[in-house]
Formats: structure tokens, C-alpha cells, sequence
């Protein structure tokens, strides 16, 4: 459960899409942050605090990224690897809403670690239902990773085998 709104980075180069997901997410009442980015390259920018993202009181951390597949310059794939490798943004909770139904799309990215792959609806009335869904589960029922200690250290560089730090 998130404290105060949601806080989401947008990744997705489709304003259409965006508007859409903002307007769908805001007339079913949750209470959301989102920033929008065009890029996955912006989206790593954000991430990572380069450039125009550096001050952490104007570009704080997302409690959720929504992640687009198709983009330009980085693909939402290579973002979600950087992500998932990054011993301080591993346990951001990423999830893949995407036109793509492609089963190595989808497998490709759970084997990344993806938290959830969502295929948008073409139907209004489903993508306003699946956004109400999407917004209510990370803002009021999941239960986010504590963020008030240090992320465990890496054995070998996998994500999944981890040890506390000493």
C-alpha cells in the first residue's frame, strides 16, 4: 500500500495512449502522480536521476513504472533489464502495458522480471475497466517493498540470490 498517490512513471510514446491511461485512472478516483516519458532513454534518464531528472525532490522515485515495449531509441525491454540489474532499482515494480500479444514478448519479459505484463484493450470500456483494476491493486491492495533500508547486495550479480548487507 502506497501513502499519499501513486506514484507512476509513464514510459510511452504514444500520447494518445497516455492521455488515456491518465484520464482513465483519474475519473475512477485513484489518486495517482504520473510523470510521462516519450523514451525509454528518457525513462532511464528519470530512473537513474541524469540530466533534467538529477534533483530527487522534482524527479522522486516512481512507486510503480508503466513500461511500453515499442519505443524509440531504448526499447522497453532493454529498460526493463536495466532496471531489474540495477542494485538500486531492482525491487521497482515494472509492469509491461503494451499493444504486444506476441508470446516471446511476453516471455521475454518475465524473464527479465517483469511484475505483470497487461495487453491494452482496444475497447474503451476494457482499457477504462483494466486501468481502474491496475490503478487499485499498486495504490491500495499491494503491499510495496520497505524502502527504509539498504537493498541487499548481489551474489554473482543474479538479482534472485541476494544476502542482507553487514
Amino acid at each position: 500500500m502506497v501513502a499519499g498517490p501513486l506514484r507512476v512513471l509513464f514510459a510511452e510514446d504514444n500520447s494518445a495512449h497516455a492521455t488515456l491511461v491518465v484520464r482513465s485512472l483519474e475519473e475512477h478516483g485513484i489518486q495517482v502522480r504520473i510523470t510521462h516519458v516519450h523514451d525509454g532513454e528518457e525513462a532511464l534518464s528519470y530512473l537513474q536521476r541524469r540530466g533534467a531528472y538529477s534533483d530527487p525532490r522534482s524527479s522522486p522515485r516512481p512507486d510503480l513504472v508503466l513500461l511500453d515495449l515499442r519505443m524509440p531509441k531504448i526499447d522497453g525491454l532493454e529498460v526493463l533489464r536495466q532496471i531489474k540489474s540495477s542494485d538500486e532499482l531492482h525491487r521497482l515494480p515494472v509492469v509491461i502495458l503494451t499493444t504486444s500479444e506476441a508470446e516471446a514478448d511476453v516471455a521475454r519479459a518475465y524473464d527479465l522480471r517483469a511484475n505483470s505484463y497487461l495487453v491494452k484493450p482496444i475497447d474503451f470500456q476494457r482499457f477504462s475497466d483494466l486501468m481502474h483494476d491496475l490503478g487499485l491493486y499498486w495504490s491500495k491492495w499491494n503491499k510495496s517493498p520497505p524502502t527504509d533500508r539498504p537493498a541487499p547486495t548481489r551474489i554473482d550479480g543474479d538479482p534472485a540470490a541476494t544476502r542482507p548487507i553487514s
